[in-house]
């Protein structure tokens, strides 16, 4: 069996050869396929390179003329070491998130350039010192978020203190004023007017006289002592209005990504499951649209991360305002976004997934004085076609995947559609 597959590769080259196609693993897989079926070799090895291909992703077709790849042994450890790359790019998205606060809104000058360090060079996260630059932004990160905590607790406990002395004082002098009056008042239906004498009536009316008297200067001390204090509870009222705001804040910031403003993906995560609540109950339709930018990477290597930066930012901007209010996108990792998108009618998503393609093949991004023209890949699926969201969201991913393997610059629908 294994002269038979060797004889398969060799007359596989051979015919690559006199095609004049480049070995890619695309076209590699094909040949072999049908040169397998010519020698009569199981199917069953064809199903193993072709799923072994499918799961590693091609190779950029600029990689594989400029490491003149000629032999499916020289692909393999290429293929392996893409994966590695992109797991340790997940990997650092993760860390350099996990290392920003969450509750504080200060963010350190060195964090900040730490974290654009990992990302441009993710493979820096398995050096030693690198590791222990970590250790102390983790725990810089728990003491600022725990500072910012207590400050804001010691500020609300201030003004709780200082509302319960003034209740205090209120009740106190009230009671007071309330007693004396009564004490008034049950002299005064004891009084038998035929037999009272003068003096009497005298007397009660002094008595009557302090009481107000007493109950006037206790109402003007509690009226001065709120008026004294007055400017600090407007400052602590005013402080407790900005408490709530930059817990708004920090909430907004933990749920969007820092350099795109749309969803993180564990608020996407979140965000999707009340899409789903929705649809199982009231059956509202919707679909899973996962895109990538085409290239990417050499339009880092080309114009620099800024320009990257750049683009990814124009793209987000993008799908934001082609999406409606009630839809959701996220930027998924790296290059690669998702949006959920709800839909009546199959014509309202094509007509969408249209409108985002002639957008971005029509216009040119700007860094600089730089004009770059871009392309993306996407995989789209409809819910309702999945027993569950996971496979639906597994299945644009899949098709995502085989369109960048397909020439790219293409979408994809679950139904065989390409846009």
């Amino acid at each position: 069996m294994s002269n038979q597959i060797a004889k398969v590769i060799k007359q596989t080259f051979l015919n690559l050869k006199d095609k004049s196609i480049l070995a890619t693993p695309l076209e590699y897989n094909k040949e072999f396929c049908k040169v397998a079926k010519e020698f009569k070799v199981e199917v069953n090895e064809c199903k193993k390179f072709q799923e072994f291909v499918s799961k590693l992703n091609a190779v950029e077709l600029e990689e594989v003329k400029k490491r003149e790849i000629k032999t499916p042994e020289e692909l393999i450890p290429i293929l392996l070491e893409r994966i590695a790359i992109k797991n340790v790019s997940t990997l650092s998205e993760m860390l350099t998130s996990s290392l920003t606060p969450s509750i504080s809104l200060q963010l350190d000058e060195n964090l900040a350039k730490f974290n654009i360090k990992i990302g441009n060079s993710p493979a820096l996260m398995f050096e030693e010192d690198i590791q222990k630059e970590m250790q102390s932004f983790i725990t810089q990160r728990f003491a600022s978020d725990k500072a910012f905590v207590k400050q804001k607790t010691e500020d609300i406990a201030k003004l709780v203190t200082l509302m319960g002395k003034y209740l205090n004082d209120a009740i106190t002098n009230n009671t007071s004023g309330s007693e004396n009056v009564s004490g008034i008042k049950e002299q005064i239906k004891a009084i038998d007017i035929s037999k009272s004498k003068p003096t009497d009536l005298s007397e009660l009316q002094n008595r009557l006289v302090n009481a107000v008297e007493n109950i006037e200067n206790e109402m003007n001390i509690v009226g001065k002592n709120l008026e004294k204090d007055k400017s600090n509870v407007c400052q602590l009222e005013d402080r407790i209005k900005c408490l709530e705001q930059e817990l708004e804040v920090a909430t907004k910031e933990s749920r969007t990504d820092h350099l795109t403003g749309v969803l993180t993906r564990r608020a996407f995560e979140k965000e999707l499951s009340k899409v789903e609540s929705n649809f199982e109950r009231n059956t509202i339709e919707y679909a899973v649209v996962f895109v990538d930018i085409d290239f990417f990477k050499k339009i880092n290597d080309s114009y620099g991360h800024e320009a990257g930066d750049v683009i990814l930012k124009t793209f987000a901007k993008i799908l934001e305002k082609q999406t409606r209010e009630y839809d959701v996108i996220c930027r998924y990792g790296g290059e690669e976004f998702v949006a959920i998108v709800h839909f009546k009618l199959k014509r309202e998503l094509l007509g969408y997934l249209k409108r985002l393609k002639t957008i971005v093949a029509e216009n040119k991004f700007v860094y600089e004085d730089k004009r770059i023209q871009i392309t993306f890949s996407a995989g789209v699926s409809v819910r309702s076609q999945y027993k569950t969201y996971e496979e639906a969201i597994k299945k644009a991913d899949e098709l995502l995947y085989e369109a960048k393997n397909n020439g790219r610059n293409k979408i994809i629908l679950d139904d065989g559609k390409i846009l």
